[in-house]
């Protein structure tokens, strides 16, 4: 294992130290206990965003902090849940009236102090939980996982909280988006966990991990390698089963690298589900390419699609300046 890292046991710390430094005009730091919030005050009345998870997802959720996304999010340490005294803290932190709505990646250990937060939360709240993975089955004993679609539903949301949209109607606006959002992951290599040491899980030079999670775990199942539109046509395959876009739809395509794969592979992707959807005469009319929902440094990728109406289109399109995400401002 060859990483920039000092030390394990400080390597949260040193990290969310970088990161403040570097979007000092967007973001504060608070290291007891950990959490990130917008620099700039909120307005009086406007529903609270507040997110987090495990880190080595970067730059969820920390990333998507400002302007027309999260008010706060709490980093646990890497791919473990953050703790209900962090969401606690952020929380009274950023609750200016208008109360908070959680939102929640469908993980046993987020899921769980989330809602020991919410239980001790001292203003109105609410939890969107997001569960966009259909690599896994609806009847999965503990649900699809939230991947990510979360950064979509962030985006959308926060758009609907700068404008004033209130805590019931960003609930039920979340849990709508949710419903529109499919998204699958594949992988060409494992990730490598600095307590670790050594990659979660092997795979042959000839082979791939279909419908991989964003935490090292194995996926639905391992396949042979084969040619990218191969593998990329039987992701967007499931996809599509899930939510069979009529003809004319609009959709949002995104494209998510999992941290070592180059934007030269992710664009032949997108080529690739682009290619797959307008075959079939859906109007892919938004897009986003990058490595935004990661896991660690896996080399592999994600695909996500929604569907979108004139609402979710606004809501998408509306300002946004974080330190990962940002237009229209």
């Amino acid at each position: 294992m060859k990483k920039f890292i000092n030390s394990i046991d400080t390597l949260l710390d040193d990290s969310l130290r970088g990161f403040a430094k570097a979007h000092a005009n967007i973001i504060t730091l608070n290291l007891q206990p950990h959490f990130i919030k917008r620099s700039k005050t909120i307005n009086p009345g406007k529903v609270a965003l507040l997110s987090g998870g495990g880190s080595g997802h970067e730059p969820l959720h920390a990333g998507f902090v400002g302007l027309g996304m999260l008010d706060a999010a709490c980093p646990g340490q890497i791919f473990t849940s953050p703790t209900p005294d962090q969401m606690l803290a952020a929380a009274s932190e950023v609750d200016n009236g208008g109360g908070v709505l959680f939102i929640v990646k469908n993980y046993a250990g987020d899921v769980m102090n989330f809602e020991i937060a919410a239980e001790m939360l001292d203003c109105p709240c609410a939890t969107v939980l997001v569960s966009d993975d259909v690599s896994l089955p609806k009847n999965h004993s503990a649900g699809r996982r939230g991947v990510a679609g979360t950064l979509i539903i962030e985006k959308m949301l926060g758009a609907a909280a700068e404008q004033g949209a209130d805590l019931a109607a960003c609930k039920a606006l979340g849990d709508r988006i949710n419903l529109v959002t499919a998204s699958m992951g594949v992988a060409l290599s494992s990730c490598t966990v600095p307590a670790l040491g050594k990659p979660t899980f092997s795979l042959d030079d000839n082979e791939c991990e279909m419908g991989v999670g964003i935490h090292g775990e194995r996926g639905r199942e391992t396949m042979a390698m084969s040619s990218a539109t191969e593998m990329i046509e039987h992701l967007a395959s499931v996809i599509d089963h899930e939510l069979r876009p009529k003809k004319g739809q609009s959709v949002l395509l995104h494209v998510n690298g999992f941290g070592a794969t180059p934007l030269l592979e992710l664009y032949v992707v997108y080529d690739i589900a682009a290619q797959f959807w307008a075959s079939r005469g859906v109007n892919i009319c938004r897009s986003l390419v990058g490595n935004f929902t990661t896991s660690l440094d896996m080399a592999g990728c994600s695909v996500t699609l929604t569907l979108l109406d004139e609402e979710l289109l606004a809501l998408w399109d509306a300002p946004v300046h974080t330190a990962a995400l940002r237009w229209g401002c």
